[in-house]
């Protein structure tokens, strides 16, 4: 991926974000140019059309509204994420952005797909990604299952090298006392957890600088430290 990157803890399609997306838009389309959004509700293929059907339509109205050229494409299972139809519109497309659900369901139906060839292929070339909650946590080498803080719970596509993402992590840390202890305790000495607080985005590249943005805080936690950040401030990961 050589676009800009960004991971939300969650909020998406929310005004919440409008100053995140608002940014991804100005940085992913050509000058003069009418940006190309694509939604994919990919993560919530399981709960229903009525559940998938909905994200799609928040994410048209919300990126129409900020002058984009919108398009939600149901890839809701394995057969849709092989339509050559939407791999086109992936491919073309100046920001793809992953709203919420099964992080596992995500990574499975995705993996080795059309559709995911077709997003290494537009963010290959600038594209911006944006993943919220689930569209976050696949990019990470793990998907950590956050009822257990079991850290090894399913391989995912590693983009974030030896990282375990978790979004919403500001519910996380009401238990501060026993989350944070526990969490580094399971972490080996090469690994490391993100934890994205809720209304709350990491910006950045692969690789490079990354920036908070939003209302609260992003936590780097290595077996040795706990580091956190907040709006405004800059990082590079471990």
């Amino acid at each position: 991926m050589n676009g800009l990157v960004a991971l939300l803890g969650s909020g998406e399609y929310l005004p919440v974000m409008n100053a995140v997306d608002r940014f991804l838009l100005d940085a992913a389309a050509p000058a003069g140019k009418t940006p190309r959004v694509v939604c994919l509700p990919t993560a919530a293929g399981q709960e229903g059309e009525e559940s998938w059907g909905r994200w799609m339509r928040m994410g048209e109205e919300h990126f129409r509204a900020l002058g984009a050229d919108v398009s939600g494409l149901p890839i809701v299972d394995r057969e849709s994420a092989e339509d050559a139809r939407f791999a086109d519109q992936i491919a073309g497309a100046d920001l793809i952005y992953f709203s919420g659900g099964k992080p596992g369901y995500l990574y499975e139906t995705l993996r080795g797909s059309k559709a995911w060839e077709a997003v290494i292929k537009a963010t290959g070339r600038g594209a911006a990604f944006a993943g919220c909650s689930a569209g976050a946590m696949f990019l990470g080498e793990f998907l950590p299952d956050m009822r257990s803080f079991g850290l090894r719970q399913q391989k995912a596509f590693g983009l974030l090298s030896k990282a375990h993402i978790f979004p919403h992590f500001d519910r996380m840390l009401a238990w501060r006392g026993i989350t944070l202890p526990v969490l580094q305790a399971l972490l080996p000495a090469d690994e490391y957890v993100l934890g994205l607080d809720e209304d709350t985005a990491l910006v950045g590249h692969l690789g490079g600088e990354w920036q908070v943005m939003g209302c609260r805080k992003v936590f780097v936690i290595t077996h040795q430290q706990v580091l956190s950040f907040a709006a405004g401030e800059k990082l590079h990961l471990p």
